[in-house]
Protein backbone atom coordinates (compact mmCIF):
# COMPACT_ATOMS: atom_id res chain seq x y z
CA UNK A 1 0.00 0.00 0.00
CA UNK A 2 1.54 3.22 -1.12
CA UNK A 3 0.43 6.64 -0.49
CA UNK A 4 1.80 10.36 0.01
CA UNK A 5 2.32 12.38 3.30
CA UNK A 6 2.47 16.01 3.41
CA UNK A 7 5.57 17.29 5.26
CA UNK A 8 4.96 20.76 5.02
CA UNK A 9 3.67 23.36 2.44
CA UNK A 10 4.46 21.74 -1.03
CA UNK A 11 5.75 18.75 -0.28
CA UNK A 12 4.68 15.06 0.09
CA UNK A 13 6.77 12.02 0.80
CA UNK A 14 6.12 8.82 -0.39
CA UNK A 15 5.53 5.77 2.08
CA UNK A 16 5.14 1.99 1.23
CA UNK A 17 3.47 0.61 3.79
CA UNK A 18 3.77 -3.39 3.86
CA UNK A 19 1.14 -5.93 5.97
CA UNK A 20 -0.41 -2.97 7.75
CA UNK A 21 -1.68 -5.17 10.04
CA UNK A 22 1.32 -6.71 11.14
CA UNK A 23 2.02 -6.90 15.05
CA UNK A 24 5.69 -5.71 14.87
CA UNK A 25 6.17 -1.93 13.08
CA UNK A 26 9.97 -1.51 11.12
CA UNK A 27 10.22 1.86 9.69
CA UNK A 28 13.36 1.69 6.74
CA UNK A 29 14.92 4.96 6.16
CA UNK A 30 17.35 4.81 2.60
CA UNK A 31 20.20 5.70 1.84
CA UNK A 32 22.00 8.16 -0.46
CA UNK A 33 21.40 8.46 -3.14
CA UNK A 34 18.49 5.55 -3.58
CA UNK A 35 14.69 5.28 -1.69
CA UNK A 36 12.68 2.55 -0.25
CA UNK A 37 13.24 -0.02 -2.86
CA UNK A 38 16.88 -0.64 -1.48
CA UNK A 39 15.15 -2.96 1.46
CA UNK A 40 13.75 -5.28 -1.58
CA UNK A 41 15.38 -8.22 -0.02
CA UNK A 42 13.79 -6.85 3.44
CA UNK A 43 10.36 -6.38 1.83
CA UNK A 44 9.82 -9.96 0.42
CA UNK A 45 10.89 -11.54 4.00
CA UNK A 46 9.61 -9.65 7.40
CA UNK A 47 5.94 -9.28 6.24
CA UNK A 48 5.23 -13.01 6.65
CA UNK A 49 7.46 -13.19 10.00
CA UNK A 50 4.96 -10.79 11.45
CA UNK A 51 6.33 -7.37 10.68
CA UNK A 52 4.66 -4.54 9.04
CA UNK A 53 7.14 -2.69 7.04
CA UNK A 54 7.33 0.87 6.43
CA UNK A 55 9.67 2.57 3.86
CA UNK A 56 9.81 6.24 3.18
CA UNK A 57 11.42 8.17 0.41
CA UNK A 58 13.21 10.89 1.89
CA UNK A 59 12.28 14.60 -0.26
CA UNK A 60 13.76 14.69 -3.46
CA UNK A 61 14.37 11.09 -3.44
CA UNK A 62 12.31 7.94 -4.91
CA UNK A 63 8.60 9.18 -5.55
CA UNK A 64 8.62 11.85 -3.15
CA UNK A 65 8.18 15.68 -3.84
CA UNK A 66 11.68 17.41 -4.86
CA UNK A 67 11.82 20.71 -3.39
CA UNK A 68 15.06 22.90 -4.44
CA UNK A 69 15.29 23.29 0.39
CA UNK A 70 15.28 21.68 3.05
CA UNK A 71 17.90 18.78 3.09
CA UNK A 72 19.67 19.17 6.73
CA UNK A 73 19.19 16.68 8.94
CA UNK A 74 17.06 18.43 11.11
CA UNK A 75 14.72 18.76 8.20
CA UNK A 76 15.17 15.38 6.76
CA UNK A 77 14.24 14.24 10.81
CA UNK A 78 11.02 16.70 10.89
CA UNK A 79 9.64 15.05 7.82
CA UNK A 80 10.39 11.97 9.69
CA UNK A 81 8.40 12.83 12.27
CA UNK A 82 5.24 14.12 10.46
CA UNK A 83 4.91 10.84 8.75
CA UNK A 84 5.50 9.20 12.34
CA UNK A 85 2.93 11.55 13.89
CA UNK A 86 0.03 11.60 10.68
CA UNK A 87 0.09 7.63 10.29
CA UNK A 88 0.26 7.71 14.27
CA UNK A 89 2.97 4.96 14.57
CA UNK A 90 4.46 3.93 18.01
CA UNK A 91 6.39 1.02 19.57
CA UNK A 92 8.49 0.85 16.18
CA UNK A 93 11.82 -0.11 15.24
CA UNK A 94 13.68 2.60 13.02
CA UNK A 95 16.21 1.33 10.56
CA UNK A 96 18.42 3.60 9.27
CA UNK A 97 20.98 2.87 6.74
CA UNK A 98 24.01 4.71 5.85
CA UNK A 99 22.89 8.61 5.84
CA UNK A 100 19.60 7.51 6.52
CA UNK A 101 21.04 6.32 9.95
CA UNK A 102 22.06 9.49 10.45
CA UNK A 103 18.94 10.89 9.87
CA UNK A 104 17.50 8.09 12.39
CA UNK A 105 20.17 9.06 15.35
CA UNK A 106 19.10 12.57 14.50
CA UNK A 107 15.34 11.69 14.99
CA UNK A 108 15.55 9.96 18.16
CA UNK A 109 18.10 13.14 19.61
CA UNK A 110 15.91 15.69 18.28
CA UNK A 111 12.16 14.11 19.68
CA UNK A 112 13.35 12.77 22.59
CA UNK A 113 12.88 8.60 21.07
CA UNK A 114 9.12 9.54 20.66
CA UNK A 115 8.07 6.72 19.60
CA UNK A 116 11.34 4.29 18.96
CA UNK A 117 11.38 1.03 21.01
CA UNK A 118 14.48 0.00 18.93
CA UNK A 119 17.06 1.16 16.59
CA UNK A 120 18.79 -0.03 14.05
CA UNK A 121 21.81 1.45 12.26
CA UNK A 122 23.39 0.15 9.16
CA UNK A 123 26.30 1.51 8.09
CA UNK A 124 25.42 4.41 9.40
CA UNK A 125 26.86 7.70 7.88
CA UNK A 126 27.82 8.85 11.94
CA UNK A 127 29.31 10.52 13.29
CA UNK A 128 30.96 11.56 9.93
CA UNK A 129 29.97 11.45 6.54
CA UNK A 130 32.15 12.56 3.69
CA UNK A 131 35.67 13.72 3.63
CA UNK A 132 35.58 17.44 2.25
CA UNK A 133 38.04 15.27 -1.02
CA UNK A 134 34.96 12.85 -1.29
CA UNK A 135 32.53 15.51 -1.43
CA UNK A 136 34.17 17.51 -4.01
CA UNK A 137 34.90 15.21 -6.20
CA UNK A 138 31.32 13.87 -6.41
CA UNK A 139 29.87 17.14 -6.39
CA UNK A 140 32.13 17.61 -9.04
CA UNK A 141 30.74 14.62 -11.36
CA UNK A 142 27.12 15.59 -10.09
CA UNK A 143 27.16 18.81 -11.82
CA UNK A 144 28.80 17.87 -14.59
CA UNK A 145 28.22 13.95 -15.33
CA UNK A 146 25.57 12.40 -12.62
CA UNK A 147 25.19 9.23 -14.55
CA UNK A 148 28.68 8.43 -14.38
CA UNK A 149 29.01 9.63 -10.50
CA UNK A 150 26.36 6.82 -9.78
CA UNK A 151 28.13 4.31 -11.54
CA UNK A 152 31.42 5.25 -9.21
CA UNK A 153 28.96 4.63 -6.85
CA UNK A 154 27.70 1.15 -7.25
CA UNK A 155 31.22 0.34 -8.25
CA UNK A 156 32.33 0.87 -4.56
CA UNK A 157 29.15 -0.10 -2.78
CA UNK A 158 29.44 -3.83 -2.63
CA UNK A 159 32.28 -6.07 -1.45
CA UNK A 160 30.73 -9.36 -3.50
CA UNK A 161 29.97 -9.75 -7.18
CA UNK A 162 26.48 -8.10 -8.19
CA UNK A 163 24.85 -9.02 -11.78
CA UNK A 164 24.82 -6.24 -14.60
CA UNK A 165 21.17 -6.39 -14.13
CA UNK A 166 20.97 -6.03 -10.30
CA UNK A 167 23.92 -3.33 -10.97
CA UNK A 168 21.67 -1.39 -13.70
CA UNK A 169 18.68 -1.73 -10.53
CA UNK A 170 20.63 0.02 -8.40
CA UNK A 171 21.95 2.61 -10.44
CA UNK A 172 17.98 3.47 -12.18
CA UNK A 173 16.91 4.11 -8.37
CA UNK A 174 19.81 6.97 -8.21
CA UNK A 175 18.69 8.40 -11.08
CA UNK A 176 15.23 9.16 -9.58
CA UNK A 177 16.37 11.39 -7.38
CA UNK A 178 17.00 15.33 -8.44
CA UNK A 179 20.22 15.80 -9.24
CA UNK A 180 19.63 19.15 -6.67
CA UNK A 181 18.77 16.59 -3.87
CA UNK A 182 21.39 14.64 -5.02
CA UNK A 183 24.19 17.51 -4.58
CA UNK A 184 22.39 18.81 -1.36
CA UNK A 185 22.52 15.79 0.61
CA UNK A 186 26.40 15.85 -0.29
CA UNK A 187 26.92 18.86 1.11
CA UNK A 188 24.86 17.75 4.59
CA UNK A 189 27.64 14.37 4.40
CA UNK A 190 30.42 16.72 4.15
CA UNK A 191 29.56 19.75 6.59
CA UNK A 192 26.93 18.03 9.59
CA UNK A 193 28.00 15.69 12.42
CA UNK A 194 26.17 13.49 14.15
CA UNK A 195 28.34 13.36 17.56
CA UNK A 196 26.81 15.41 20.17
CA UNK A 197 23.42 13.24 19.66
CA UNK A 198 25.26 9.58 20.53
CA UNK A 199 25.16 10.44 24.15
CA UNK A 200 21.45 10.88 23.78
CA UNK A 201 20.63 7.74 22.28
CA UNK A 202 18.90 5.53 25.17
CA UNK A 203 16.77 2.99 23.27
CA UNK A 204 18.47 -0.02 22.57
CA UNK A 205 20.65 0.38 19.83
CA UNK A 206 22.03 -2.74 17.08
CA UNK A 207 24.87 -1.39 14.59
CA UNK A 208 25.25 -3.54 11.50
CA UNK A 209 28.47 -2.40 9.49
CA UNK A 210 30.06 -4.53 6.54
CA UNK A 211 33.66 -4.87 7.18
CA UNK A 212 34.59 -4.02 3.98
CA UNK A 213 32.50 -1.25 3.60
CA UNK A 214 34.66 1.42 1.54
CA UNK A 215 31.83 4.01 1.65
CA UNK A 216 31.79 4.35 5.64
CA UNK A 217 34.32 2.95 7.05
CA UNK A 218 34.15 -0.26 9.73
CA UNK A 219 35.51 2.04 11.87
CA UNK A 220 32.98 4.54 12.55
CA UNK A 221 30.89 1.39 13.52
CA UNK A 222 33.12 1.16 16.08
CA UNK A 223 32.97 4.84 17.21
CA UNK A 224 29.15 4.53 17.45
CA UNK A 225 29.33 1.01 19.62
CA UNK A 226 31.51 2.95 21.84
CA UNK A 227 29.38 6.11 22.05
CA UNK A 228 25.85 4.82 22.36
CA UNK A 229 25.68 3.16 26.20
CA UNK A 230 24.08 -0.41 26.04
CA UNK A 231 24.53 -0.96 22.39
CA UNK A 232 24.98 -4.00 20.12
CA UNK A 233 27.75 -4.41 17.43
CA UNK A 234 27.51 -6.72 14.21
CA UNK A 235 30.22 -7.18 11.75
CA UNK A 236 29.17 -8.47 8.62
CA UNK A 237 32.47 -10.11 7.37
CA UNK A 238 31.34 -10.37 3.87
CA UNK A 239 29.65 -7.32 3.05
CA UNK A 240 30.75 -3.91 1.75
CA UNK A 241 28.38 -0.72 2.12
CA UNK A 242 25.40 -3.17 1.66
CA UNK A 243 24.75 -6.57 4.26
CA UNK A 244 20.77 -6.09 3.77
CA UNK A 245 21.61 -7.37 0.20
CA UNK A 246 25.30 -8.78 0.27
CA UNK A 247 24.75 -11.10 3.89
CA UNK A 248 20.78 -10.45 3.36
CA UNK A 249 19.69 -14.04 5.39
CA UNK A 250 22.17 -13.08 7.74
CA UNK A 251 20.74 -9.56 7.91
CA UNK A 252 16.87 -10.61 8.12
CA UNK A 253 17.93 -13.19 10.89
CA UNK A 254 19.83 -10.50 12.91
CA UNK A 255 17.39 -7.89 12.52
CA UNK A 256 14.49 -10.38 13.40
CA UNK A 257 16.14 -12.09 16.34
CA UNK A 258 16.34 -8.10 17.82
CA UNK A 259 13.34 -6.69 17.42
CA UNK A 260 11.24 -10.13 19.00
CA UNK A 261 11.10 -8.97 21.88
Amino acid sequence: MGYFVPVESGVKLFVEDINPTGKKTIIFIHGWPLNHNQFEYQFNVLPSEGYRCIGIDWRGFGRSDKPMAGYDYNRLADDIATVITTLRLNNFTLAGHSTGGAIALRYVARYRGYGVRNLVLIDAAAPTGFTQETATKFLNETYNDRPNMLRDVTDTFFFQYISKPFSEWFFQMGLQAASWSTAAIIKTLRDEKIDLELQMISVPTLIIHGTHDQVIPFSQAKILHDKIKGSRLVPFQYSGHGPFWEEREKFNEVLINFTAH
